[in-house]
This record gives C-alpha cells, sequence and structure tokens, in this order.
C-alpha cells in the first residue's frame, strides 16, 4: 500500500476537514434534502436535486479523506537533527543566481501545497530538483522559461 507523506499540519487540517464534513455539512445537506421533499413531486424539484448532488460532493470527499488518512505517513521535521540536508517539510531558502532573488519554500505534501503561501509539494519540480541537497549547494531548476540555477542558503526543520 502506498504511503502518503504529510506533515503534522497538513494532517492536523484533513482531520479538522473530515470533522466539519461529518459533524456540520452532511447534517445539513440531510435536512436540506428532507426539507426540499417536503415540496412535493421530485422530479422537477431543483432544491432537491442540488441537494443530493451536494450530498455526493460530501460523501465523495469524506471517502477521499478517510483514503488519505488511512495511508498517512506523518513526518515531523521539528523532532530530527537538522544536517543541512533538504528533506520532506524542510523550509529551504534558495537564491536565484542570476537575479539575486532569494525565496523560501517549504516542501509539502500534495494535500497542503498552495504556492501562494510558498508550501510546494514533494512531487514538483523545484522540490524534486532540491530534495536530498544541502547548504551551498547549487541546483539547477527545469522551468517553464528554460532552466534556472539556484543556491541553497538555508534549511530549517521548523
Amino acid at each position: 500500500m502506498q504511503q502518503t507523506p504529510m506533515t503534522v499540519r497538513g494532517e492536523q487540517l484533513l482531520r479538522e476537514e473530515l470533522n466539519e464534513l461529518k459533524t456540520v455539512r452532511r447534517p445539513k445537506i440531510v435536512a436540506d434534502i428532507a426539507e426540499a421533499r417536503e415540496h412535493g413531486d421530485l422530479k422537477e424539484n431543483a432544491e432537491y436535486h442540488a441537494a443530493r448532488e451536494e450530498q455526493g460532493f460530501c460523501e465523495g470527499r469524506i471517502q477521499e479523506i478517510e483514503a488519505k488518512l488511512s495511508t498517512v505517513q506523518i513526518i515531523d521535521v521539528t523532532k530530527m537533527q537538522n544536517n543541512g540536508k533538504v528533506i520532506f517539510g524542510a523550509t529551504v531558502t534558495i537564491v536565484n543566481v542570476d537575479t539575486d532573488e532569494e525565496t523560501t519554500y517549504r516542501i509539502v505534501g500534495d494535500d497542503e501545497a498552495d504556492i501562494k503561501n510558498n508550501l510546494i509539494s514533494f512531487n514538483s519540480p523545484i522540490a524534486r530538483g532540491l530534495i536530498g541537497k544541502e547548504i551551498d549547494d547549487a541546483v539547477t531548476i527545469k522551468t517553464p522559461n528554460g532552466a534556472v540555477e539556484y543556491e541553497i542558503t538555508e534549511v530549517e526543520y521548523i
């Protein structure tokens, strides 16, 4: 069985979403379906069909989260000794060699990835290029605009 790597925070967020779906959304959808049924003929009852569709999405997401949590491998980098190596969960600061532009990324699981918050999936080209490297290493990352060279200036396990 394929394990799903995830940070402590990522697992916590999934559990919170699962709890919200089961304790808030699911009961609301059931109530919406019951109310829509009272409106009579189900064939032309838009509220009923919308609620049933929402129920399908909700139940699908619950199953998806439960499946992920059943195969989760939680990686807590704060409990590891920082040897300067880029690993899953590490926060990495890189500098573009050509432009001196500095960027900091945290390497996380697929579900946690959010580029706007500099959280990148371990499957992304940037993360794949960084994992296994160390502070002061030069790394060439293939981007849509061509290869870009970066230097790793900091690796944190936070």
